[in-house]
């Protein structure tokens, strides 16, 4: 219901085609998705675990925080994440109006206003807008030519705080687990100050299994753990 292009039972189709027993379905900033992953889990047998992935803000990097087990129901939970769609709404409007500004990318224009009422939209959605237009040759071709940083497509968002996405999990009732730390542009010094400080708000885990993950990036993400007596978590991103 986020950035995914599967519906919920056709990835728990897919779950089940590969054995997998438990697995939590964690779209971005949205729980809407849940209903139809529980019932497709039952029928197929697999343990579910209700999960989202509440976008977050530390020192000006975009984090995801995965939360695990939470209550979809949560009054708190709901609002935090209406905020963030929100937020995420004005963003792919802000956009727009700049890849706009250049004729050639005018052929985009209907699918990217198309965009800015999807109940998520994402940076990911703009891409593969672009991509559709024959305007970039891949999703990830669209973030290097006009969706990245420094690029004419590229818009800055402040995110809620690191601090209020865990609390608002944990009043959720789940389990607040830091999403690919690896991937954060950061030094390996304010990695470790992102975990330390990931911990004391009350974080559980970090992710330290997903794939295509090179064996010292494993090794590290598994020190960091260690190190911050976190536990681990294992995700499909």
């Amino acid at each position: 219901h986020s950035d995914g292009t599967l519906a919920p039972a056709e990835l728990v189709s897919r779950a089940a085609a590969r054995n997998v027993r438990v697995l939590a379905l964690t779209d971005h900033d949205t729980t809407a998705g849940l209903p139809e992953a529980r019932v497709a889990c039952a029928a197929a047998g697999i343990g579910f675990v209700t999960g989202v992935e509440v976008t977050a803000g530390w020192r000006g990097q975009e984090l995801h925080i995965v939360g695990l087990d939470v209550d979809p129901q949560s009054s708190a939970l709901q609002e935090h994440l209406a905020g963030i769609v929100s937020l995420r709404r004005a963003r792919v409007a802000a956009i727009r109006v700049k890849l706009l500004r250049y004729k050639r990318l005018a052929d985009a224009g209907p699918a990217l206003l198309e965009l800015e009422s999807h109940p998520v939209p994402t940076r990911t959605h703009v891409a593969r807008a672009l991509v559709r237009a024959g305007l970039a040759e891949s999703v990830q071709d669209a973030f290097d030519r006009y969706l990245g940083r420094g690029c004419q497509g590229y818009v800055p968002q402040e995110w809620p705080p690191l601090a209020d996405a865990v609390a608002v999990i944990r009043t959720a009732g789940g389990q607040a687990v830091l999403a690919h730390p690896h991937r954060y542009r950061l030094s390996a010094g304010a990695l470790r100050n992102l975990c330390a400080e990931f911990r004391d708000c009350g974080g559980a885990a970090l992710e330290t299994s997903l794939p295509a993950l090179s064996p010292n990036d494993a090794a590290r993400l598994a020190s960091l753990a260690r190190e911050h007596q976190l536990a681990g978590s294992a995700g499909s991103d």
